[in-house]
């Protein structure tokens, strides 16, 4: 074979080919003047000597032939064609002479050619100019004008950046302004038609006119606008954030799918517009779907039997009347309803573990725990073994406190069941045992959390209780309330509890669960009563009553009264700084938090990682006796330092709070974690797990569970506790066998340790909860909407965290029963307009994001068919999988209304 038929090597071909690439996508600066005739081809080389003889038309002084050879040139670069990697061959070719016809624009007289040269340089400027000078838009403004999708859809997206750019000038006019407006709409309508509606939006963004949108839109493209809308705000500031939200629930109402705009109004907060579209709607069916969605958000609206036929059954379904109804038929489904004890949790007989001694001997503590995880794994279940048959024998095996919330236990396991389940409760209502009673109290409180009944058993038990002699009973019904009303806003409710703020035989621990059962009840509301009665609370208090344990709740009651509100909370933070140390800076960071929580703010989060590098050290300092002066600044400092170490730990817990509305935030949040536990105080380190256990609720992530594991062995006692806690809430209703595994070796390590065992046990509960069918997540409806009550039964736990040894280690484990709040059925269930169970085909998958893509996209994958009532883990979804049945919303989740599909029978 001659040396000249060998082909070039692979590599030498590929080099070619990217040198020339590279040259194609060059900027202008960086290009020859002139591209070597010998590279092109004979096509290429006849239109690059058309174009130059075109150039030097125009530079010639004959102006009759430069409307022809305008055209001429716009013909010929509108019907180039470009790659992904090069730039069109006529801008390529005509780069050489830009400046020169810049000069030459500049020399021509005003009038129609000259205007026509304005719209070529325009197109030219795109791969030429220097991108400050934003020629691009400059020479569109003073151009023909025409449709802006006439010369493609790359020159579309540069204008609509630079518009971008150019609207954010500070010296920009007004007039300017209009002008910019007017192109963005003509932008606008082209992005539309061409299937690129997140660009529409993004420009609308960008220059502040989103309201524009909806008379561009149809019915085509309203789902992909209104899905790009929502996912954006997250990552836009407020009050921009609402104005998206408003944007797509007008859409929604305009296209007449009242599901998803009641949620974007529930995600608003705004009651007025929640019933302004429930309002809208009059197809009876939907109504009855929305006023699903309003009973497992837990809002209740009056609704007018005139306005609405069906205003009985409506209320009903809002007040989730049928929910454990509903629940157990599901269990039935999945043949769970034999009751669970807690040793088929703990699986002793797998731990390996030699014991000493007898093995039955009872432990008070271990039968606390016992009695929590009976009631988390039967929770709402209706049966037991432990205290279905002989409650008072297994009441009798705990001590004191451990009876409350032993007795408080069988709450959990008649949830939801108004009727059935206080008839239960009744007989220990009676007990001559006062820790008993109070337990009731609580239970009668549990039984109703969620459930809205109008002859208000709760209020009618619990109301006698709320002042009475006994600290415990106040404790009882208190929290009881506080639980059963959560997210009511009852103004009857908070004006039987008010009082108990300034009674003065009310206990600081009585005060305490006050104004947190106050802040549940008044959640997301900002009633003024409530905060203006909490502060003075706050203000009249002593030093030495303000470094009580109890005093955090209420700064937590204060802050849940201003959840999601943002802004809204400015002049409670302030008003805060009158209060003394040690609680008042905690309270001002902890209503901060909770007023952002699930905004996804940035800078917030950037404020209180700010905070967690400050170092406080609380030292014993030698100060001789007698030295008064000195003792006092001793003691500040002490002050200041336990306030800085309060204030840390709700910090650390704010950043989850704030970040876990959206996956890149809870991301990021994590990574920040990683280095404030390899870093930060011991304090810090006490509050990363909890905060974990907020950001993962019911979502046991690996990285997660690990990153626990370890944390679990800790050698500060603290940390450990927390972090098993952490890892019963991770996994909390997911059955996890992979967090049982290693929590029966925990137990197993443990088993010495009373006080870590106790937590495991916990956690074990947790993991387990509702045999696996329940959740703690607060988040539902495709992760859209936060559920208020929910995050505030989880902080009213983890706060208590804060301080493990004293409180859920001491006597006050009752506060593990504001977890009731969050719990919710992680199940579909579907019913005819009848409202009786009709079980369907669905697909249920991990869910895939589908925002800003083009078409309709596939939003599930590795699905599989089950059919209806059927469980959904964290992150999955499902869709319908016949076409007999049209779905009313477009959200597959809880419960859903199915209607017969007509064209079908067609």
């Amino acid at each position: 074979m001659a040396v000249k038929d060998i082909p070039p090597p692979a590599k030498a071909v590929a080099d070619k080919k990217d040198a020339k690439d590279a040259k194609d996508t060059a900027p202008a600066s960086d290009i020859p003047e002139e591209t070597p005739d010998e590279d092109l081809t004979e096509e290429d080389r006849a239109l690059k000597e058309s174009l130059e003889t075109m150039v030097t038309v125009l530079k010639e002084k004959d102006s009759k032939l430069y409307m022809n050879t305008l055209e001429l040139m716009c013909t010929s670069i509108r019907s180039a064609t470009s790659s992904m990697t090069s730039v069109p061959k006529p801008l390529k070719f005509l780069r050489p002479h830009y400046e020169s016809l810049r000069e030459l624009y500049d020399s021509w007289p005003v009038g129609k050619e000259k205007k026509r040269f304005a719209d070529i340089l325009s197109v030219l400027s795109m791969t030429n100019a220097d991108q400050e000078e934003r020629a691009c838009l400059k020479y569109r403004l003073v151009g023909s004008g025409g449709e802006v999708g006439d010369w493609g859809h790359e020159y579309v997206r540069h204008l609509s950046g630079e518009i971008g750019r150019q609207v954010n000038e500070p010296d920009i006019n007004q007039a300017e302004k209009d002008a910019l407006v007017i192109l963005s709409k003509s932008i606008v309508e082209y992005d539309m038609s061409h299937n690129t509606e997140s660009e529409a939006c993004d420009l609308l963004m960008e220059i502040e006119c989103i309201d524009v949108l909806e008379q561009f839109v149809d019915v085509t493209c309203y789902e992909r606008v209104c899905l790009y809308l929502i996912s954006c705000v997250p990552y836009v500031p407020e009050p921009e954030d609402k104005t998206l939200l408003k944007t797509a629930l007008n859409l929604y109402l305009k296209f007449e799918v009242y599901p998803l705009a009641l949620r974007c109004a529930i995600q608003l907060n705004d009651m007025d517009l929640v019933q302004d579209v429930f309002s809208t709607c009059k197809d009876p069916a939907v109504q009855k779907q929305m006023a699903f969605m309003l009973g497992r958000q837990q809002i209740f609206l009056d609704l007018d039997e005139g306005q609405f036929p069906e205003a009985e059954e409506l209320t009903e379904i809002m007040s989730n009347v049928h929910l454990n109804t509903n629940f157990q038929s599901l269990a039935r489904e999945l043949d769970i309803m034999e009751p669970k004890v807690p040793e088929d949790i703990y699986k002793s007989h797998l731990e390996n573990v030699r014991s000493y001694g007898p093995s039955n001997v009872d432990s008070a503590r271990q039968n606390l725990a016992a009695s929590f995880v009976n009631g988390f794994v039967n929770c709402a279940f209706g049966n037991d073994k432990l205290l279905a048959e002989n409650g008072n024998k297994w009441l009798y095996k705990n001590k004191e406190h451990g009876m409350m919330s032993a007795t408080a236990s069988l709450g959990l396991i008649l949830l939801w069941d108004v009727d059935g389940g206080l008839t239960q409760i009744d007989k220990y209502l009676y007990s001559s045992e006062d820790y008993i009673k109070c337990g009731a109290l609580l239970a009668c409180g549990i039984v109703n959390s969620g459930v809205r009944n109008e002859c208000d058993p709760a209020l009618a038990l619990l109301a006698d209780y709320v002042l009475h002699q006994s600290n415990n009973m106040r404790i009882g019904s208190i929290v009881g309330l506080g639980l059963a009303y959560a997210g009511s806003n009852r103004e009857d409710v908070i004006e039987l509890l008010l009082p108990v703020l300034t009674d003065s035989n009310s206990s600081m621990e009585v005060i305490g669960q006050t104004a947190l059962a106050l802040g549940m009840v008044a959640i997301a509301s900002s009633h003024g009563d409530v905060t203006s009665t909490i502060l003075q609370t706050m203000m009249d208090k002593s030093e030495s009553e303000l470094k009580d344990t109890h005093c955090k709740f209420l700064a937590l009651g204060l802050a849940l009264t201003y959840l999601g509100k943002q802004e809204e909370a400015a002049l409670t933070i302030e008003a805060l700084k009158v209060v003394g140390d040690p609680l008042g800076k905690m309270a001002a960071t902890l209503v901060e938090v909770v007023a952002y929580a699930g905004t996804g703010d940035v800078l917030k989060i950037q404020k209180m990682l700010h905070l967690c590098s400050e170092h406080h050290e609380i030292t014993k300092e030698d100060v001789k006796k007698g030295d008064k002066a000195a003792k006092a600044e001793a003691d500040a400092k002490k002050l200041e330092a336990e306030s800085g170490i309060a204030q840390q730990m709700v910090a650390v817990i704010g950043i989850a709070l704030i970040a876990m509305a959206e996956e890149l935030g809870a991301e990021m949040a994590l990574r920040s974690y990683s280095n404030l536990l390899r870093y930060g105080e011991p304090s810090i380190r006490r509050a990363v797990p909890l905060a974990l256990a907020i950001l993962s609720a019911s979502n046991p992530k690996l990285d997660i569970i690990d990153t626990l594991s370890k944390l679990s062995h800790d050698s500060d006692s603290e940390v450990a506790h927390n972090a098993i806690f952490a890892m019963g809430i991770v996994g909390s209703g997911t059955n996890n066998a992979r967090l049982a595994n290693m929590l029966r070796l925990l137990a197993q390590y443990y088993h010495k340790d009373a006080n870590n065992l106790f937590m495991v046990r916990l956690a074990q509960g947790l993991v387990h909860l509702g045999k696996g069918t329940l959740t703690l997540s607060p988040y539902h409806s495709d992760k859209m909407l936060m559920s208020r009550v929910a995050v505030g039964g989880l902080l009213g736990a983890v706060i208590a965290f804060m301080d493990v040894n004293t409180l859920i280690l001491g006597k006050s484990h009752y506060m593990l029963y504001h977890l009731v709040s969050a719990i919710q059925p992680r199940m579909l269930v579907t019913f005819n307009e009848d409202l009786k169970p009709l079980p369907v085909p669905v697909r249920v998958g991990q869910a895939v994001d589908v925002v800003g893509q083009a078409g309709k996209p596939k939003t599930i994958t590795g699905f599989q068919t089950h059919t209806t009532p059927v469980l959904l883990a964290h992150g999955e979804r499902a869709e319908l999988g016949t076409n007999e049945y049209n779905p009313l919303t477009p959200v597959m989740e809880g419960f859903v209304i199915l209607r017969k599909n007509e064209e079908m029978d067609e």
